[in-house]
Order: structure tokens, then C-alpha cells, then sequence
């Protein structure tokens, strides 16, 4: 096959992108180009990669395999231009970090310092929900990946960081709120707000309550943080959620923490990447300063 690597560049930017056209426009060609660089590669192949459906790419099976092999290829080459620059005394290059939405309370705190001593790194940060970390993880999209609840059925190497505890939060004016202590038993009838199936805080909540043989009374599931904050204030319901999403907002005086028996819910953060991928030079000194800076950020924030 005859395939030049800006080729398998292009066909790598139609597999993130989903679209000739945000092809295009990622390798600065027109839309013509593209569309002829990408015809030679599929006549090189010689089976159809992909098909567009609805003004939709969707990769044929070959184009699955053709996307992972080019990303592969891509990422040895930007290793050894790391390497290289390590060689000439320089630290340039890219990392791709993707990290579940609850921990971009504290990432940036974390990624200041770095940025800071690297400011010729191109820093490329996607924040999702843990199902899309998760599929990014599985595509090996990214060099890292930040969650509090990695999967099960895959090979990890998995450096646990940063504790992430999870309180019960509800409304300044509850009437729960000037108890000095409660048991699970005195919220049965409270109405809870929980994150959506799949979170990393939904799975720790689901697991605590089932292991005490407590069932909430569901009043709705909410996307996001925010949401849930906001939800609780309203006096929609009572919330488990991060006490780094609760941080986040000191100076409001509109949520409380209620004090549960065995609360807070003990979870943490994990850095984790799959077990046989090869770490880029610059992915490596990340790694190294996130665990190193985890303590210190933690230590301030007590």
C-alpha cells in the first residue's frame, strides 16, 4: 500500500471528527482535497472505510481497524519528536488528558503549575461524563484519564491520587439541618437527587445505600454538578455529591451537609491509561506531577 502519513493523518481526523469537512478544516485543506486524499487512501486499501449516512461518516470495519493503526503510528511519531526535543534540551509536544466532569474542580488547580514550567506544551483537556471518558479510554483516544470509578474489564495500570469523599447535601433551611447527627433510617422519607445511571458518583451511592439495605425515593436524576446544587437549594431533595463540587462553591450559605451516620462516602480519584500503552515522554512527566502535586493541592484545600 501507498500511503503517505498526512494521508493517515487526514483519515485519523475524519474518524475523531465525523465529517469530511471538520477533516478538512483540522489539516488546514479544502474540502476537495480532503475529500480526493481520502478516496486514494480507500483505492490503496482497497475495501470501502467509511460511509456517510445523513451527512454522518460512520467507518466501515476496515476504517475501525485503518483509524486504530494510523493512531498508533501517530502517537510512536509524536513520542519520538518529544524524544528528540528532550535530546535538544527542549520540552515541546502534546498531551491529551480526558477527565470526568466532577474533577474539573480540582484538575485546573493541578494543571496551573504544570502549564507553567511546559508553556510550550499543547495541553488538549476533554471534560465528559464517565461513560464518554470511558469510550475515549477503550479507543485509547488520550494519555491519561481521571475518574473515581475506572472500569472493571480492562487492563489498567491505575495510580490512585486524591481522595474523593461524598457527602449528603440538602438545603441551608431543612429541617434536617440543625441535627448534630443522623442515621439513614431518619431520611426514608426525604425525596433524593441523584446523577445520572453510570456517573462514578452514582455507582458509589448506589453501592453504599444497597449495602445498608436503604432504598431511596427517587425524585429525578440530573446531569451535572451544578445541577444537582441547584436542585437541592430549590428544596427539590436532598443530593450525594462530590465535596470538591461542594468546594467549589464556599460562599454560598444556601447548602448544608448533613450529618450521616457512615458518610462521607469513601471514594477517590484514579490516574489510569491502558497497561500496554506506551506512555509519550511528556505524558510521563505529567504523570509524575499530578501524583506529586495531588498531596500538596490536598493538603491546602483542608
Amino acid at each position: 500500500m501507498n500511503v503517505t502519513f498526512r494521508q493517515l493523518r487526514l483519515f485519523l481526523a475524519l474518524a475523531d471528527t465525523g465529517s469530511v469537512s471538520a477533516a478538512a478544516r483540522a489539516m488546514h485543506v479544502t474540502q476537495p482535497t480532503a475529500s480526493m486524499q481520502l478516496r486514494e487512501v480507500s483505492d490503496a486499501v482497497g475495501l470501502p472505510l467509511y460511509e456517510v449516512i445523513g451527512r454522518q461518516v460512520h467507518l466501515t470495519e476496515a476504517g475501525h481497524q485503518l483509524a486504530a493503526t494510523a493512531r498508533g503510528i501517530v502517537d510512536r511519531w509524536e513520542d519520538f519528536e518529544q524524544t528528540v526535543a528532550g535530546l535538544q534540551g527542549l520540552t515541546r509536544g502534546r498531551l491529551r488528558v480526558a477527565v470526568v466532569s466532577t474533577a474539573q474542580y480540582f484538575i485546573p488547580g493541578l494543571l496551573g503549575d504544570f502549564c507553567t514550567r511546559h508553556p510550550q506544551i499543547d495541553l488538549s483537556l476533554e471534560v465528559l461524563n464517565r461513560d464518554g471518558v470511558v469510550q475515549r479510554l477503550r479507543d485509547n483516544a488520550d494519555d491519561l484519564y481521571v475518574m473515581s470509578m475506572p472500569p472493571a474489564d480492562m487492563e489498567l495500570e491505575d495510580r490512585v491520587f486524591l481522595s474523593n469523599p461524598l457527602v449528603l447535601i440538602a438545603s441551608a433551611g431543612h429541617p434536617l439541618a440543625t441535627r448534630k447527627r443522623l442515621t439513614l433510617n431518619a431520611l426514608a422519607g426525604e425525596r433524593f437527587l441523584l446523577r445520572e445511571a453510570g456517573s462514578g458518583t452514582r455507582l458509589a451511592t448506589d453501592r453504599f445505600l444497597a449495602a445498608q439495605g436503604f432504598e431511596p425515593r427517587l425524585r429525578l436524576a440530573l446531569g451535572s454538578n451544578e445541577a444537582i446544587k441547584e436542585a437541592v437549594a430549590a428544596r427539590l431533595g436532598v443530593a450525594v455529591i462530590s465535596l470538591h463540587a461542594l468546594r467549589a462553591d464556599s460562599a454560598r450559605r444556601d447548602l448544608c451537609v448533613l450529618p450521616v451516620q457512615g458518610l462521607p462516602i469513601p471514594s477517590q480519584w484514579h490516574l489510569v491509561h491502558p497497561k500496554a500503552k506506551r506512555l509519550s515522554p511528556i505524558a510521563r512527566v505529567f504523570h509524575a506531577h499530578l501524583l506529586a502535586e495531588a498531596g500538596k493541592w490536598a493538603a491546602r484545600q483542608a
